[in-house]
């Protein structure tokens, strides 16, 4: 017997999909109401660490991301300038145990069609152009109206729309993202055979300078720069800027200019952080993923964390009988001092770039939290 028998999931990203794929998987009749009007994902790549690897193992869809992927080990840093020699080769860290790569790079949008495929396999209905407008609950249910429209009386409504969450304002909880002070521009580009794992360069015009390898042929580049209003620049001003600012790094990157300069898009956007604090339920509406905290991606945890939440929720839903305290407590205490150790290490380490500290300590404290996300979340 489950906790819920039928439940709405607003946002088909990464954790929504994944806990519509465990409630289906468990015999819950599960409507996925997404506001676009068509699987789509922003960005051009995604940094995938072992703990994000670990949690699509359990969902039964880790034999076609890994085939869809490229797994790596290791990290490079380089130094900015003539040649970009590797100043520091990184050892290998597995935060998903030694069952699963330390970390796995894929195109965003091959990632969003696969949980899509195995949630609607597993019995799962999602919608599109469908976005949850207002919510009725009582303590025995919710009422979940669409545009405007009743759509439907659930169990649960699971808030899993993302950084500007509907859901979130809908029941109440005013924390929002707050910009960090960081910007980034990433394209999509093809991969150099000498790119086997991601590469940082530290120093020069912008904080970072990046790239991780998605597949045979395919990487994603970043560059990580002083927040601006970059908002309202078009697609050949966009490319010609991240242009500019890679001139100061060499080797890899003149492949990556070469891209551009044939037509590469370049995207922006700003970090964030936030992080809502328990509970993330109001009665019987939960947060999950990006609609309950965020953080830049200095560590690549944002999907992994996403991810987490949707395992252990479902988890306790399946395995509860009903959908009480006991329930609500259990789900907090494994999910919001990991997620908070997450966004706290992942600001931190901006915040040293921002400030030019040179004494920090970024390795000890990135070896910290893969030591934790090595263990069982």
């Amino acid at each position: 017997m489950t906790a819920v028998s039928k439940v709405a999931i607003a946002g088909a990203g990464v954790a929504g999909l994944a806990a519509a794929i465990q409630l289906a998987k468990a015999g819950v009749e599960v409507d996925v109401f997404e506001a676009k009007p068509e699987l789509s994902a922003l960005g051009s790549g995604i940094t995938l660490q072992g703990n994000a690897l670990r949690v699509f193992d359990a969902l039964g869809a880790w034999d076609d991301i890994r085939a869809a992927g490229y797994p790596f080990v290791g990290l490079n840093l380089r130094a900015p300038g003539p040649g970009a020699p590797v100043v520091a080769a990184l050892p290998d860290a597995k935060p998903g145990g030694p069952d699963y790569p330390s970390t796995m790079g894929m195109p965003r949008p091959a990632l969003a069609r696969i949980l899509l495929e195995h949630a609607e396999r597993a019995g799962a209905n999602v919608r599109f152009g469908a976005k949850v407008t207002w919510l009725v609950q009582d303590d025995d249910e919710v009422e979940v109206f669409v545009d405007g429209r009743p759509a439907g009386v659930y169990d649960l409504v699971i808030g899993a729309d993302g950084l500007n969450s509907q859901v979130r304002e809908l029941i109440g909880i005013d924390t929002k993202p707050e910009p960090t002070g960081m910007g980034i521009w990433r394209s999509f580009v093809s991969r150099p055979a000498e790119v086997e794992s991601t590469e940082l360069y530290y120093g020069g015009p912008v904080y970072i300078a990046g790239y991780t390898p998605t597949g045979d042929d395919t990487m994603y580049a970043f560059l990580v720069e002083k927040a601006q209003d970059r908002f309202g620049v078009g697609d050949e001003e966009a490319t010609r800027i991240m242009l500019e600012e890679s001139r100061a790094y060499d080797g890899p990157w003149n492949s990556i200019r070469a891209d551009l300069e044939a037509g590469a898009h370049a995207n922006y956007t700003w970090f964030t952080k936030h992080l809502v604090e328990e509970p993330w339920n109001r009665g019987r509406v939960v947060l999950i993923g990006d609609a309950a905290h965020s953080c830049p991606p200095t560590i690549a945890q944002g999907a992994a964390q996403g991810l987490e939440d949707a395992l252990v929720l479902t988890e306790l839903l399946t395995q509860h009988d009903s959908l009480d305290d006991d329930l609500w407590t259990s789900f907090h205490e494994r999910r919001l001092p990991r997620a908070k150790a997450v966004v706290d290490a992942s600001v931190q380490l901006g915040q040293w770039q921002i400030d030019g500290d040179r004494d920090a300590d970024v390795g000890g404290l990135q070896f910290r939290i893969a030591q934790l996300m090595a263990q069982p979340v």
